[in-house]
C-alpha cells in the first residue's frame, strides 16, 4: 500500500501518540521522533527517531533521510530556523515555520496578539535575569504571574504574592525552561471567572472551532477539562473572533489550541499551541472527532464534517508521585466500571518509559449522556483516582 502521506512528528508524547493513531487511521505513514526511546508515540508509529529537538544538525539530518510530506511539531523546543529553511525549500511545516517560531516563545506570540492585532491581554513585561524580573514585578505589580518564555505543560509558572518570593520564582522559572534561552514573562494577574481553550481549526475551507473547554490548573499544568463550557453568546463570539484572527495571522493548517480568560463578558488572550492541546484530551470522549482526528483532517486537506457533542464530557489527569524506571499499572478495571446509568467511563495509559513526581502517565475520561459538566468532572476524577501506580524501583 502506498501511504496517503509520509510524516515526520517532533515530539513523541502522549500527545503525538494519539494524533499518529488519528493521522494512520488516514492511512499515514509516521516517523516518530523524540529525545527518548519508546516515548508513547514511537510505540504506535511507523518508525522512529531519537534525537534532541534542539540539535539543529541531527534534526537537519532526520527530515533529509525521511523526505516528509508533512513535518509536525508536538513540541515547542525545537530549532525552528532549520524548519525554516527546509520550509524554504519546498517541504510542508505544520502548520507553518512562522508559527513554529512565534510561538515556541510566549514573548513573540504575544507580541503578534497585543501589538500587531490589538487583542485584549493582561499586562506583560519580559526579564532576563533576577534584576530585570524585580523591575518588572515592581511595573506590573502584585499578584502577578511569572512564566518561562518557552517551556511546555505548565512548568515553572509560578503565581508571585509577595516581594520576598522573587528569587523564588525566577529560579523555578530558571528550572522549568526549555531551550537555551533564559527569559521569562511576568503578567499582571487576571482576576478570572473562568479560562477556557477554544479549539480552532484553520482548513482550506476557512476557520470552524469546537465548543469551549474549560480547565483547572495546578503549578501550571492542567489537571482536569471539561466541555462544553457555558459562556454568553457575546463573550463566545469575542473568544471565536480573536482566535480566528490569531491562527490567521499565523498561517498554514491544522488545529490550534487558542486559551483566554473570561470575565464576565469580557475575554482575554492568554496564550496558543499550534497543535492539539492537553485540556482538548477530553474530546477523546466528547466529540464525534477528537481533536487529533481533526488535525490529522487539516493537515492532510481532508473534509471535516460538522462537529457534534456527544454530551457534557470531562478528562481528569492521572499523575506519578516519585521517579522510578520500573512501574505497573493497576486499578483499570475498577475505573472503567460506569458509576450510574448514563455515564460512561474511559481510560488512557500513556506507556512512559518511566515516572517522576507530577509526570502524566494517563487520564481518565467521563462522559455524562444526561447530565452536567460537574456530574461528568466527579466521574473523571473518580476514575482517575482508581488507577494506581506500582513502582518496583
Amino acid at each position: 500500500m502506498t501511504p496517503t502521506a509520509k510524516i515526520l512528528l517532533l515530539g513523541s508524547g502522549e500527545l503525538g501518540r494519539e494524533f499518529v493513531i488519528s493521522a494512520k487511521r488516514l492511512g499515514a505513514y509516521v516517523v516518530a521522533c523524540d529525545s527518548y526511546a519508546g516515548a508513547p508515540a514511537m510505540q504506535v508509529a511507523d518508525e522512529a527517531e531519537v534525537f534532541s529537538m534542539l540539535d539543529g544538525a541531527a534534526l537537519g539530518a532526520a527530515i533529509e533521510k525521511h523526505k516528509p510530506d508533512f513535518i509536525v511539531p508536538e513540541v515547542e523546543a525545537i530549532r525552528t530556523e532549520i524548519l525554516k529553511d527546509f520550509e524554504d525549500r519546498g517541504f510542508n511545516v505544520v502548520p507553518s515555520a512562522r508559527a513554529t517560531q512565534m510561538t515556541m516563545n510566549r514573548d513573540r506570540i504575544r507580541e503578534v496578539a497585543a501589538v500587531e492585532l490589538g487583542l485584549l491581554t493582561s499586562k506583560y513585561l519580559y526579564a532576563e535575569s533576577l534584576t530585570e524580573m524585580r523591575a518588572a514585578v515592581a511595573k506590573v505589580g502584585l499578584p502577578c504571574v511569572v512564566k518561562p518564555v518557552m517551556s511546555s505543560s505548565g512548568k515553572g509558572q509560578s503565581t508571585l504574592r509577595t516581594d520576598a518570593d522573587i528569587e523564588k520564582s525566577w529560579n523555578y522559572a530558571v528550572a522549568g525552561m526549555r531551550g537555551d534561552r533564559t527569559c521569562v514573562i511576568v503578567e499582571a494577574f487576571v482576576a478570572f471567572d473562568y479560562e477556557i481553550t477554544l479549539l480552532t481549526i484553520r482548513t482550506r475551507e476557512g476557520v470552524i472551532f469546537c465548543d469551549p473547554i474549560g480547565h483547572r490548573q495546578e503549578r501550571g499544568d492542567y489537571q482536569e477539562s471539561w466541555q462544553p463550557t457555558a459562556m454568553s453568546a457575546s463573550a463566545l463570539e469575542s473568544a471565536q473572533d480573536m482566535a480566528r484572527k490569531v491562527v490567521d495571522n499565523l498561517g498554514g493548517y491544522g488545529l490550534f489550541g487558542v486559551e483566554f480568560f473570561v470575565v464576565g463578558d469580557s475575554v482575554i488572550f492568554s496564550e496558543l499551541s499550534p497543535r492539539p492541546h492537553d485540556t482538548g484530551m477530553v474530546t477523546l470522549i466528547s466529540q464525534n472527532l477528537t481533536e487529533f482526528d481533526l488535525h490529522a483532517r487539516a493537515i492532510l486537506g481532508l473534509p471535516i464534517p460538522s462537529i457534534t457533542q456527544h454530551g457534557a464530557s470531562a478528562s481528569a489527569v492521572i499523575l506519578a508521585d516519585r521517579d522510578a524506571k520500573n512501574y505497573n499499572v493497576s486499578g483499570v478495571a475498577e475505573a472503567l466500571r460506569s458509576p450510574a446509568p448514563g455515564i460512561d467511563v474511559d481510560v488512557r495509559i500513556f506507556g512512559k518509559p518511566t515516572t517522576r513526581p507530577y509526570r502524566r502517565m494517563g487520564v481518565a475520561l467521563a462522559l455524562a449522556r444526561n447530565g452536567d459538566a460537574d456530574t461528568a468532572r466527579k466521574a473523571a476524577r473518580d476514575a482517575a483516582a482508581k488507577i494506581k501506580l506500582i513502582y518496583q524501583d
